[in-house]
């Protein structure tokens, strides 16, 4: 079963642009990173920033900052 991602962290609907010709083209919207990622970008750089790291702390630092990001997730659904 997958964790989840709590959605895209910026969607952006798609548009339509027409140039100085008069011709038209349809931008596709696009949906990023997923929310999930965002947060957990934003605990692993406040991790970094307030304790540092090691090259071989990376990896425990990534894993720590998706606990975060699920907890965050999940405290929004209640």
């Amino acid at each position: 079963m997958s964790k989840d991602n709590g959605g895209p962290a910026f969607p952006r609907d798609g548009y339509q642009i027409e140039d100085e010709y008069g011709r038209k083209e349809t931008i596709q919207g696009k949906n990023g990173m997923t929310l999930r990622d965002y947060f957990a970008a934003k605990a692993m750089q406040g991790m970094i920033a307030s304790y540092g790291y090691l090259r071989s702390e990376v990896d425990v630092i990534a894993e720590s900052a998706y606990d975060c990001a699920d907890a965050m997730i999940a405290r929004r659904s209640k």
